[in-house]
């Protein structure tokens, strides 16, 4: 009977290393199919983000070549500003300030530029004075966007941007103004 028990003390060892394994694979295997979800679902963002940015190349490549007629045609000029009181010259010119404003907002949309590229870029183009009369002349333009878009945000942060421009006590306007923390 001492026989039986040991060889029955032996079943239950290897029982148990079986048992032991099984679990330890199933583990792994559940372990594994967590990280091939998190990667899926990081896959899947990634491919939505570069769906987006793609969208937004292509509406800038329209909204480009929708300006370009604008600006050969001053009929078409007049349909694509909504500043009636300017000289064919001057909608021309404001609508070549929103393409440079625009292009700046689309680089840091995607990504070319981060908010303090941006903030720089933007400090440059506000030391020229049509620029500033376009902006201007279009702030009810900006007034119906909502408070916490990104458009809204970059807006904000134009008219930081020229109200400190506009107090400061230096003449080197390139140190002017802080950029904003950046947003997540």
């Amino acid at each position: 009977m001492v026989t039986q028990k040991h060889g029955t003390r032996g079943l239950s060892a290897a029982a148990a290393a079986g048992l032991g394994f099984a679990v330890g694979l199933v583990v792994a295997v559940a372990v594994q199919q967590l990280r091939y979800e998190e990667l899926r679902l990081r896959i899947e963002r990634t491919e939505q983000n570069d769906r987006r940015e793609a969208r937004l190349a292509e509406q800038q490549r329209l909204q480009s070549y929708l300006l370009d007629k604008a600006l050969s045609d001053p009929d078409l000029a007049a349909v694509m500003s909504t500043i009636e009181e300017v000289d064919p010259t001057r909608r021309r010119q404001y609508l070549f300030a929103n393409a440079m404003y625009t292009n700046a907002l689309l680089a840091y949309r995607v990504g070319v530029v981060d908010l303090e590229e941006l903030h720089g870029h933007l400090r440059v183009i506000c030391q020229n004075a049509i620029f500033r009369e376009y902006w201007e002349a279009t702030r009810h333009h900006r007034a119906s966007l909502k408070a916490e878009s990104g458009e809204a945000r970059v807006g904000q942060m134009m008219d930081t941007l020229i109200h400190d421009l506009d107090e400061a006590d230096t003449e080197e306007w390139w140190v002017v103004g802080e950029p904003p923390a950046s947003q997540s």
